[in-house]
């Protein structure tokens, strides 16, 4: 069995889409670039459509599958399929003409520049036409797959949170269930460390480190119900109290152990997509990581013995069993010279139970569906239940789009690193990240 590849992180998706998204505005009007449409869908199909996606290796056969489905239920349709072409490769061929029908990308951070400026067509249309039921999509997957209104992409596949747990380890440290809430994490994460005979850090039970893995604002969001922007787009994050109250409980975790102790830890540990994870070695008991870990612990280490549970949250506040989900959205290009076809494959990959399935049985991912996410043929165990049962949780949040690629995520990224480090005043602080933000919305346009 092949490794699934390596996901990249949403803050990582969201900078490559702000310092590339020029090449889509200046490619691009941002005017609707289906003028007219036919007013009935084409009774037989027939032709070559492109699909441009990301996936590589074993994950590329995974989606070769799904769509020898498309082209076996529409036998007179060749699907010509470009494989390993990442966000920053597809900005740049639509960008500069090149014949793309439709376009796969990792990160929900490109909805809010591509509908913005054009680059991927306008839906809804289509949508209308053949009457189709978008009430089988989660409204979180609804939300983050369009852009002020505009529906330009539709989801194919998600990726979500929980909490992971290694079941030896909190076993001997007397701890018979994992914890619900962040009170109750801090003190099983406490009574599961462990140090050496200078002080230094053994063992872990739950490394409170931004940017540690996937420590990231948006996977720690739903421990506060954590909200971003205001329905005019404006930062409310540093106005926010359950972000105040969730910044400074992890500051306190931080300085409990000891910040320098944390980070030489650390840096010594494993990367997150090798054999050598943290979690799956056991220098880590608890930590937070998506659905794809349960592959990846089968393939490098099948003989772990750990569980997983809804991300705990802060008592009052968050909603547990709730989660964070993004995912991969797919678009038909400006210039696809195709448009029915495009639009048929579209909406196969993302619509279909089936298709969704066929997908996320073989990679791993949650569909984005309900239909799918309650079908029988769903390969479902123990584990990678808690990850089907969050994402179709009626809480379940995701991040808005911006024109910028979501850039305040990185923003936001950068002063939580910045604040557990070194400390400060926090109200003065969070009015200054609500200004940076702001500013640059601002300055990417609508």
């Amino acid at each position: 069995m092949s490794l699934p590849s390596p996901r990249i992180r949403r803050i990582v998706a969201a900078t490559a889409v702000a310092a590339t998204g020029a090449l889509v505005i200046a490619g691009c009007s941002s005017g609707s670039s289906a003028d007219s449409i036919d007013k009935t869908a084409p009774k037989e199909l027939t032709g070559t459509v492109s699909l441009w996606h990301f996936f590589t290796g074993r994950e590329a056969g995974v989606v070769k599958s799904a769509v020898a489905g498309f082209e076996k239920a529409n036998p007179g349709v060749t699907v010509d399929i470009h494989a390993g072409q990442d966000d920053e490769k597809l900005q740049k061929a639509i960008s500069s003409g090149q014949n793309i029908d439709v376009g796969l990308s990792y990160s929900t951070a490109i909805v809010g520049s591509f509908c913005s400026s054009g680059a991927f067509r306008d839906l809804t249309p289509y949508v209308e036409r053949d009457k189709v039921d978008l009430s089988d999509i989660p409204k979180a997957v609804r939300s983050y797959t369009e852009y002020k209104g505009k529906r330009c992409t539709l989801p194919a596949l998600a990726d979500v949170s929980a909490l992971m747990y290694n079941k030896p380890l909190l076993e001997k440290a007397g701890i018979s269930t994992p914890p619900k809430t962040l009170d109750e994490l801090k003190t099983d994460a406490l009574k599961l460390t462990t140090y050496n005979a200078d002080g230094s850090i053994k063992q872990l039970g739950f490394n409170p480190l931004i940017d540690f893995y996937e420590n990231s604002p948006e996977h720690w969001a739903p421990m506060i119900d954590g909200r971003w922007l205001d329905s005019k787009g404006n930062s409310e994050i540093g106005t926010s109290s359950a972000w105040k109250q969730l910044i400074a409980w992890q500051k306190d975790f931080v300085d409990e152990i000891g910040y320098d102790k944390l980070k030489a830890f650390t840096s010594g540990l494993g990367q997150e997509f090798a054999a050598d994870n943290a979690f799956q070695t056991g220098q880590v008991a608890m930590q937070i990581d998506g659905e794809y870990r349960t592959a990846f612990i089968k393939d490098q280490k099948p003989d772990l013995d750990y569980g997983t549970a809804p991300t705990p949250v802060m008592e009052g506040l968050g909603n547990y069993g709730s989660t964070y989900i993004a995912g991969n959205v797919a678009g038909i290009a400006k210039g696809s010279k195709h448009p029915e076809l495009a639009w048929a494959l579209l909406k196969y990959l993302s619509t279909n139970t089936d298709a969704q399935v066929t997908m996320a049985n073989g990679l791993k991912n949650i569909p984005t569906i309900t239909s799918a996410l309650e079908s029988p043929k769903l390969e479902v165990d123990e584990n990678y239940k808690t990850f089907v049962d969050v994402a179709g949780n009626k809480d379940t949040m995701t991040s808005p789009g911006t024109a910028d690629g979501a850039a305040y995520i990185g923003t936001f990224t950068k002063f939580w690193q910045a604040y557990q480090e070194n400390g400060g005043n926090l109200d003065q602080k969070l009015k200054q990240l609500d200004e940076d933000i702001d500013n640059a919305n601002q300055l990417a346009g609508p």
